[in-house]
C-alpha cells in the first residue's frame, strides 16, 4: 500500500515539473510575441582589389549595422557575386583588374540587380561622371569615412527603390491598358456580330417578304425554305437572301399583283 502511494506521489510530482515546464515555454513565447522585431540588415557585396581597404570597408560597414554577404577583388567578380546574392547594395571601387568597376557597375545596373555605390579618388572626377553614366546612384571618394559612405549608401538604396517602384507602376498601367484594349476589341468584336446579325435578320425578313409575295409561300413556310437551302448547299443565309432580292427586284412584279 506504501508503494502505492509513493507511486502516486511520484507521479503527481512529475506532471507538476511538467506543467511547471509548460508555463515557463508559454511565458516565454508571450514575452518573444511581445518584442518588436528587429529590422532587417542592409546586405552589402564590396569590389575592392586592394585588401586593406576591402578589409577597413568591410569593417566599416559591419560596424555600422550592414551585413557584408560578398568581397570581390575584381569586377568580374563582383558582377558574379551580386547576380548570385542579390544584395541591397554595391560598393564598387572604380580601378580594378580584369573588369573595371565602371563596366561592372553598367551590367549591374543594365540588369536592375542592385544599386551600386562607386569608391573613387579625388582625382577621378572623369571616372566618376562616367560611372554615373554607366548607372551608378552615388559615388564616395577615398578615404573612406562613415560620414560620407552611409548617406551615400541610402541614397544609392532609395534612389534605386524609386527607380523601381516606378519601373513597377509603368507596368502595372501598361498591363491595364492592354486589358484595356484587349476587352475594347472584344467589345467591338461583339458589336460588329450584332450589327451583322442584325443586317442578315433584316435581309432574310424583306427576302421572305419577295418570296411570299412572288412564289405565294407562307410565312413559315418561306422561311422554312430559306433556312434548308442554306444549310443544304451551305450558303449563308446571309448570301441566299441577297440573292433572292437581287433575284425578284429584277423581276417586274406579275399582273395579279
Amino acid at each position: 500500500m506504501a508503494e502505492h502511494n509513493t507511486n502516486e506521489e511520484a507521479a503527481e510530482l512529475e506532471q507538476e515539473v511538467l506543467s511547471a515546464q509548460e508555463l515557463e515555454a508559454a511565458a516565454q513565447d508571450a514575452v518573444e510575441q511581445d518584442q518588436p522585431a528587429q529590422p532587417r540588415k542592409r546586405t552589402v557585396v564590396v569590389a575592392e582589389d586592394e585588401s586593406v581597404n576591402r578589409m577597413d570597408l568591410v569593417a566599416m560597414l559591419e560596424d555600422n549595422g550592414y551585413e557584408v554577404i560578398g568581397e570581390a577583388a575584381n569586377g568580374e567578380e563582383a558582377v558574379e557575386l551580386t547576380r548570385t546574392l542579390r544584395p541591397d547594395v554595391v560598393c564598387m571601387d572604380v580601378k580594378m583588374p580584369r573588369m573595371n568597376g565602371i563596366t561592372a557597375a553598367g551590367i549591374i545596373c543594365d540588369e536592375n540587380i542592385a544599386p551600386v555605390v562607386m569608391l573613387t579618388a579625388f582625382s577621378q572626377a572623369d571616372l566618376v561622371k562616367q560611372a554615373i553614366g554607366a548607372g551608378a546612384m552615388a559615388y564616395v571618394t577615398k578615404p573612406y569615412e562613415v560620414s560620407k559612405l552611409l548617406p551615400a549608401i541610402e541614397v544609392a538604396y532609395g534612389r534605386f527603390a524609386e527607380i523601381n517602384d516606378l519601373l513597377d507602376s509603368v507596368e502595372r498601367n501598361e498591363n491595364e491598358l492592354q486589358e484595356t484594349q484587349e476587352k475594347l476589341k472584344e467589345t467591338e468584336e461583339k458589336l460588329k456580330k450584332t450589327e451583322e446579325t442584325l443586317e442578315e435578320r433584316k435581309l432574310v425578313d424583306r427576302a421572305k417578304g419577295l418570296l411570299m409575295d412572288r412564289a405565294n409561300f407562307s410565312e413559315q413556310g418561306a422561311f422554312r425554305w430559306i433556312q434548308k437551302t442554306s444549310m443544304d448547299q451551305r450558303i449563308p443565309k446571309r448570301r441566299l437572301a441577297q440573292a433572292i432580292i437581287d433575284k425578284y427586284s429584277q423581276e417586274p412584279a406579275s399582273e395579279d399583283e
